[in-house]
């Protein structure tokens, strides 16, 4: 397995609750997914350099994990039909 960093925005027009739910559903996916979770930084709600999808603000989270590639492949795809999701960065550690 492969270590990974992923760091995404989730858009500044959701509740605390769907932010949480959010990140618990990336967590349980890596997990499910035969991964590991490291960790998850919560940077909180950040201004952006410009605007992403007309919002000029967004809930910053940092997640490291050990993970398959194909895994990584899955989660982008899974983030880009979430709309909540407004930037996304798969990192590759070493």
């Amino acid at each position: 397995m492969k270590k990974y960093e992923l760091l995404y925005a989730i858009s500044q027009d959701t509740t605390e609750e769907q932010r949480e739910a959010l990140i618990a559903k990336f967590k349980k996916f890596v997990e499910d997914k035969k991964g590991n979770v490291l960790g998850i930084d919560k940077w909180g709600m950040k201004k952006l350099a410009y605007p992403i999808k007309f919002k000029n603000e967004g809930y910053f989270v940092l997640m490291n994990f050990e993970a398959e590639p194909s895994i990584v492949r899955e989660m982008d795809n899974v983030m880009n039909i979430t709309e909540s999701i407004i930037r996304k960065m798969f990192t590759v550690r070493d």
